[in-house]
């Protein structure tokens, strides 16, 4: 029997300041991309004291989507558009950047007086050749209109895309599903193979794909063209399940820009450095072009 994992990537620690620690999964020098997932970055569960929490100043971005997606916790997030949104558990933030927006992400002073417990993933989604410059937009879906079902004793919500007979209504430019999935200990859950690029990222607890044990902080890329399954451990499990066509080529990486032309972000550099994009209302700090 054919080993249904074709890769196997470890999240790495990465410090975004104040103390606030994220596994950093995707790009890997392993694989840039799964689908069009570009990045994935996961933070948490963590109980972060009064006093503490995410302060992420404004910062821009172009030629992706930013995905975030919360198990607990909460997070504000304001944009150069003049969004302010707050997100909460099992809601989904989409953000086009597109041809460059600004945004900011911070945890709200309520929850940074007493003190709360975080855990979320935040990922990029490249967008194709055709809608890199396409106008930044923001969108905020609740977690009651996210296709949510069962499958034996797990419980799974579709965050953006398509998967299993269902869509969700989360704006998208290009074949994707995303799902998170929760198991209880010992649940068994086929990941479908109806997307070119399927990745499972263990958020918590543990599973087992074939003969081989994931932990969290591991990213299995599955596969193509067969379905997989995975068994919960002990202690049940919470995953992230990731993909869908291969991109239309590849993409560069600086900071927080995302192209297929490396002279486009040398543009957008040197538009952030010299104040040309738009301001974040209400939030008039910002984060400096990084030196290197």
């Amino acid at each position: 029997m054919s080993d249904p994992i074709d890769l196997l990537i470890q999240g790495r620690a990465h410090d975004l300041g104040d103390g606030f620690a994220v596994r950093r999964v995707l790009p890997s020098v392993k694989r840039r991309m799964v689908g069009p997932f570009v990045f994935l970055d996961h933070f948490g569960p963590m109980d972060v004291p009064p006093g503490g929490g995410m302060e992420v100043r404004p910062h821009p971005h172009i030629g992706l989507a930013t995905v975030s997606y919360l198990f607990e916790g909460g997070i504000f997030h304001r944009d150069s558009l003049g969004y302010a949104q707050a997100i909460r558990p099992g809601d989904v933030n989409w953000m086009t950047a597109g041809s460059g927006i600004a945004h900011s992400e911070r945890t709200e002073p309520e929850m940074r007086r007493t003190g709360f417990r975080m855990h979320g993933v935040q990922t990029w989604v490249a967008l194709p050749k055709a809608h890199e410059e396409t106008a930044p937009a923001f969108e905020h879906v609740e977690a009651a209109k996210l296709p949510t079902w069962q499958e034996g004793g797990t419980a799974l919500r579709l965050i953006v895309g398509s998967y299993a007979g269902r869509t969700a209504p989360t704006t998208h430019f290009s074949p994707i599903f995303y799902v998170g999935a929760e198991l209880t200990a010992g649940a068994a859950l086929s990941v479908s193979p109806e997307h070119g690029e399927r990745a499972v990222y263990v958020a918590d607890g543990s599973v087992t794909i074939g003969d081989r044990a994931l932990v969290v902080g591991d990213l299995a890329v599955l596969a193509g063209g067969v379905a997989a399954g995975l068994v919960a451990g002990v202690d049940g499990a919470k995953l992230m399940l990731l993909g869908g066509a291969a991109m239309d080529g590849p993409r560069h990486i600086w900071w927080n820009f995302v192209s297929s032309s490396k002279e486009r972000i040398e543009k957008a550099k040197a538009d952030w450095k010299e104040g040309r994009f738009a301001k974040v209302p209400g939030d008039p700090e910002f984060i400096p072009l990084p030196d290197k």
